[in-house]
């Protein structure tokens, strides 16, 4: 299990809290921020191939809009492990990925 990591750029925040292995396969989930007027960032999943990206919004407010992954999904996944969450301004949320590692 890898250890618990915490990655912040500027505003947008993800940590990585649990990372699980099923025999070619990661999971990996954790949990993102953004500050009042951010709109979403990158998760360095360091997956080879993210073959599943769940998002997950959390917190009191309401979401203008749904939170999406600014990514192309082929049949085969999405090469390179780093993913860009796009949301309304100030949304935070849990996220899931799975992939080749």
């Amino acid at each position: 299990m890898m250890p618990r990591r915490q990655v912040s750029n500027m505003a947008f925040a993800y940590t990585i809290d649990k990372s699980t292995v099923e025999g070619r396969y990661r999971k990996l989930q954790g949990r993102f921020t953004n500050g009042a007027g951010d709109t979403g960032g990158d998760v360095k999943t360091g997956l080879a191939i993210v073959k599943e990206f769940r998002i997950l919004e959390t917190g009191a407010a309401v979401a203008g809009d749904r939170s999406v992954v600014n990514e192309t999904f082929t049949a085969d996944g999405h090469v390179g492990g780093d993913i860009t969450i796009v949301t309304t301004a100030g949304v935070d949320g849990n996220w899931e990925a799975i992939g080749e590692y």
